[in-house]
This record gives structure tokens, sequence and C-alpha cells, in this order.
């Protein structure tokens, strides 16, 4: 009798029970505190990553302020959380730039294309597309300052098509990698 008492008690079966260790692992392996998605599905490499760096072209930064994802011209980007979109246009060495705000934050899209999705004002919704990858070279962007090594005009300080991120709160830039 005992001994069945024994096998009952402690080895009880949990079938449907959600508070397995293998359900507790899942959870916090896909838990991401910031609530944000990544901006560009399937493509994961980073090119240049946020902090001190060699300046990869005349006009960019040493202390990069963003990461850079590299993925072909016309790659959708999408809104990393839900906000207004509050600058669209050509700002020197990010190029054609949207940038996406919400609470204390600005998440800035930079070398996108220059034919924008989205309007300034306009209200978007978590992993919507609002923009693409833009072309590696720009022509008529009035005061664009950038180009290659031979003399093409570039979508601001870049060596190719890749997505610049940025992320501030409170103006302050931070690792975007700390909200993924």
């Amino acid at each position: 009798m005992f001994f069945t008492l024994f096998i009952c008690i402690f080895f009880i079966p949990t079938f449907g029970n959600s508070n397995t260790s293998n359900s507790i692992s899942s959870e916090i392996i896909d838990f991401n505190p910031n609530g944000f998605v990544w901006p560009l599905p399937g493509y994961t490499r980073i090119s240049s990553y946020f902090g001190k760096r060699v300046s990869p072209t005349s006009g960019a930064s040493s202390s990069h302020s963003g990461i850079d994802i590299p993925a072909p011209q016309g790659t959708n980007f999408i809104a990393v959380a839900d906000g207004e979109i509050t600058f669209r246009q050509f700002l020197g060495a990010g190029g054609y730039t949207i940038t996406l705000s919400f609470s204390n934050f600005r998440v800035t899209y930079c070398h996108c294309d220059p034919n924008f999705i989205v309007e300034v004002g306009d209200k978007v919704k978590q992993g919507q597309i609002i923009g693409q990858v833009g072309p590696k070279y720009v022509y008529g962007v009035p005061g664009n300052q950038y180009s290659d090594s031979t003399g093409k005009p570039t979508n601001g300080a870049t060596t190719g098509c890749h997505l610049h991120l940025g992320i501030r709160i409170d103006g302050k830039y931070q690792n975007p990698l700390d909200f993924f």
C-alpha cells in the first residue's frame, strides 16, 4: 500500500500542464521585454555595430549611432513598434531617412528608397511595411555632398545597400541591439 501511494504522489503525470519546463523555456526564449520586432525580416547579419568604428567612407562617422543591416535594394523593412511617422526626407549622411516616433523613442531608418510609401503623420502598426532599402546611388538631390570614389552621388554616407537603424530615447542614441 505504501509503495502504491508513493508512486501516485511522486509520479503523477502532467499531461496538458502548461507549466512544464519545456513551456517555460520556450516562453523565455521568445520573450522580448521591449516588444520590438526586427526591422528587416530575413536579414540578420550586421555589417557595422553601434559605437566606435573605423569610418568605412568619407563623411561617415567613426562613432556609429546605430547598426547597419545589409540587404538588397528594394527589400521591405517594417515598423519595429506602433507609432507615427514624424520625418521623411533626405538627411545628409543618412541619405533618404524615415523616422518612426512613439513615447520618448525615435527610430530612424536610413539609406531608404526615395520612393517613400509612408507620409509624415501616418500612424503605423508594428510589423507594417514602411519603406524599402534604397539604392546606393541617388541623383538630383539638392545639397547632397556624398559620393563614391568615382564621383557618383550616393544615398548619404554609404558604401552599398543596407538599412541603418538608429534608436534614440529622449534624444540620446542607444545601441539598437539592446531592444531586440
